[in-house]
């Protein structure tokens, strides 16, 4: 069994919409996988949405299967590297929340387009930040990164929040930019010693690897997975044993909707950085997951890729959680095997994706579906 959630801070769909219910967010990235997760969610707890991101890139993508223009108040189809832009659509808008998810989120695209990756990663960021000292009235301002924003020396090190930022990669690089322009503008224009006067609270996340029903994004295991069964070829990996934090889509959202709703009551208090993982004990490989995969969806083969000329990818990888569930009272819910098999059942099971993405919602928050 998986763990289960800290009641006594009511992670549940009770809690969160005392916060979000009628309260207008600003989500960055709503069009991506993650964000449309956020979006479907965020709109069962009574949010109202601006979405600002770019136009889906395919009908088949989860946005579109969701229906997402219809989630939202109102979508902005644009790029966030647009300063002037942003901070239009922003003011306008005078959000309660911001959750900032857009991005290029891919490690092989970064080593492919690396000057576009640094763009929107870091200057997209700093674009976002820099329209919230605008903004005339009190906002929480959650940022999202990634995992992979330290130093890594595939050691055996599960990452704490101030271990030194790094990145062998141009993704990884440009999001450890990105949280280096978070903590300036923190400082010199959201410091908590005057948050009286600018109302901001402004906090980062770090999240590790996702999975979840709805990902088709190329050069990611599980959709891989999944199209490699459907087309009846072998799976390949080209990282086998490499570990991960795989983590079902559902657990860092929970994560940045409590810590929002706690910034929310003590502004002044979480403005810093936090890990969202599964426990260190239930990090897998990239084999482990693709073999529970296989054995959930009762089919596939594998193959490992022997090409000594790929691009660098981090051997392992694990993250310190101690800091969110001490001062958020945040917990994992799954395990990962839980994840891995959740994850397959949504790719494989007939129903539209609208009613799969609620009941997953409605069961990890533990709420009735009638």
């Amino acid at each position: 069994m998986g763990y289960k959630p800290n009641l006594e801070k009511m992670v549940n769909f009770t809690y969160l919409k005392k916060y979000f219910n009628g309260k207008k967010v600003f989500l960055t990235g709503h069009t991506g996988f993650k964000g449309s997760w956020m979006l479907q969610i965020l709109s069962l707890l009574g949010a109202e949405v601006k979405g600002y991101s770019l136009p889906p890139e395919n009908e088949s993508d989860l946005y579109m299967l969701l229906s997402g223009d219809q989630l939202c108040k109102s979508s902005v189809l644009h790029d966030i590297r647009d300063a002037a832009r942003v901070r239009h659509e922003m003011l306008h808008y005078e959000p309660d929340y911001i959750f900032h998810m857009a991005a290029q989120p891919l490690v092989l695209e970064g080593y492919q387009q690396p000057l576009y990756t640094f763009e929107v990663n870091a200057q997209g960021t700093a674009n976002l930040l820099d329209a919230v000292k605008y903004l005339p009235k009190k906002c929480v301002v959650v940022c999202i990164t990634t995992d992979k924003v330290y130093e890594n020396h595939d050691g055996q090190t599960a990452f704490r929040e101030d271990d030194k930022l790094g990145g062998f990669d141009p993704y990884s690089a440009s999001k450890a930019a990105a949280e280096i322009i978070i903590s300036s503008y923190r400082n010199s224009f959201f410091h908590t010693d005057r948050i009286h006067d600018h109302q901001k609270s402004v906090s980062v996340v770090r999240a590790g690897n996702v999975i979840g029903g709805g990902d088709f994004a190329k050069n990611r295991i599980i959709p891989d997975i999944v199209r490699s069964i459907r087309n009846e070829q072998e799976i390949v990996l080209r990282n086998p044993h490499a570990t991960r934090p795989w983590q079902h889509v559902i657990e860092p959202l929970g994560a940045y909707l409590l810590l929002a709703a706690q910034m929310s009551d003590h502004p002044e208090k979480y403005n810093t950085a936090y890990n969202i993982g599964p426990e260190k004990s239930d990090v897998l490989s990239v084999e482990q997951l693709t073999r529970i995969a296989l054995n959930r969806a009762g089919t596939g083969t594998v193959r490992i890729e022997d090409n000594p000329g790929k691009p660098h990818e981090a051997a392992t990888l694990m993250l310190n959680i101690e800091k969110i569930k001490n001062e958020i009272g945040w917990l994992p819910v799954y395990q990962a095997n839980q994840a891995i098999e959740k994850t397959i059942d949504w790719y494989f099971d007939n129903r539209n994706a609208a009613e799969k993405c609620t009941e997953h919602i409605y069961e990890y928050f533990q709420h009735p579906l009638s």
